[in-house]
């Protein structure tokens, strides 16, 4: 199998160090919360469903994935109205669909369906002139506004980055005259200007223009120099006191409130010590390294693909650690493939499972 190539260990072996550090993590997560009991069996479950979804993938025509991407697009802007209506409410967001104990992300699904479908178009364009590429251009737009709107209303700050992302690696893959990207620099200045000149003076107005939640939210953005929270301020006694092996098994150094989610990385320092979070760094290091190499390879059909999931996952990985030692404002960002998390495991996954199939079929056309 191809999947098997020697030259795959470089990802495999990283990526089986960071799976087994965030099991050891949850193993030790039971520590700070009766709910986090089990949570080791259901990361392992969701890794080695992982690992076997990039085997199966590697079997599947990509031709027919990208013929149904608009379908697969349709589906996720129907669950993300559903999760609107029915979602599962935490932390005064409704990100969930649950069914029978089973709770599932539909904005992490969007991530991937949207990416495969703007892909397919950018793919299929015919641009002969100025007026084809302004068509362009409002459609990949419109179809990632759809969703952002969608998502803007659970609150999901996280997704809505996510989208803008992919976006942006579509729009520059495209290649459209310079005045295009000009303009909307342009365009995109004035509505940051507008936004903090509602902000810094005319609260209400931006209040009833995005709501309170989305406000308060913003507002924690923009002023997490000015204070710090509760959890943050764990995180970082935490990596302060971390040693060099950590406490070890059934033992925790502080309690962190999100420790299996967001603040993992703090969470494996007071663990396992700064040895795991080296080990973390030079694992992420390694992959990352591997797949921009590869992706740089690939021709065009299947390089934006390939940079559209870096640019995701390149994002989670530096907002992620900055976040937990105080660099950057706390977001539900999770560290892929460490933080505890089906819908975003997965999703990880099956991204990964895609570009290693481009990769590894050089000849695709």
């Amino acid at each position: 199998m191809k999947i098997l190539k020697k030259e795959n260990l470089i990802l495999f072996i990283p990526l089986l160090i960071l799976t087994i550090i965030s099991l050891f993590n949850m193993v030790n997560a039971k520590l700070l919360n009766p709910i986090y009991n089990n949570i080791w069996q259901k990361q392992l479950i969701w890794f080695i469903l992982g690992f076997l979804l990039i085997i199966i993938m590697q079997k599947l025509e990509l031709k027919k994935i990208f013929k149904v991407s608009k379908y697969l697009y349709l589906i996720g802007i129907i669950l993300l109205i559903l999760v609107l209506f029915i979602g599962t409410n935490i932390n005064g967001a409704k990100c969930w669909l649950s069914f029978k104990g089973i709770s599932f992300q539909p904005s992490e699904f969007m991530k991937l369906a949207l990416a495969l479908y703007l892909v397919d178009i950018k793919n299929k364009k015919v641009i002969n002139n100025l007026k084809d590429e302004f068509f362009i251009l409002m459609k990949v737009i419109v179809l990632t506004l759809i969703p952002s709107l969608l998502v803007f209303l659970e609150p999901d700050t996280g997704a809505i980055i996510n989208y803008l992302l992919i976006l942006l690696v579509i729009i520059f893959s495209l290649k459209l005259n310079k005045w295009w990207y000009i303009s909307a620099f342009a365009f995109g200045s004035i509505l940051l200007g507008a936004f903090f000149i509602l902000y810094f003076f005319f609260q209400d107005i931006l209040i009833k223009l995005i709501g309170t939640s989305f406000f308060y939210r913003m507002d924690r953005l923009i002023n997490f120099a000015n204070g710090s929270s509760y959890q943050l301020t764990q995180a970082l006694i935490t990596i302060g006191a971390s040693s060099f092996f950590g406490v070890g098994f059934n033992k925790i150094l502080i309690y962190i409130p999100e420790a299996p989610t967001d603040f993992v990385f703090a969470f494996s320092l007071g663990n396992f010590g700064i040895f795991s979070g080296l080990l973390i760094i030079i694992s992420l290091l390694i992959i990352d390294i591997y797949l921009i190499c590869k992706t740089n390879k690939l021709n065009k059909k299947f390089k934006t693909f390939g940079w559209a999931y870096l640019s995701i996952l390149l994002f989670h990985q530096v907002y992620n650690i900055a976040m937990n030692l105080g660099l950057l404002p706390i977001m539900g960002i999770p560290l892929p493939f460490l933080s505890y998390g089906g819908t975003n495991t997965i999703i990880n996954f099956i991204f990964l499972g895609f570009l290693l199939k481009f990769i590894n079929t050089q000849n695709y056309s």
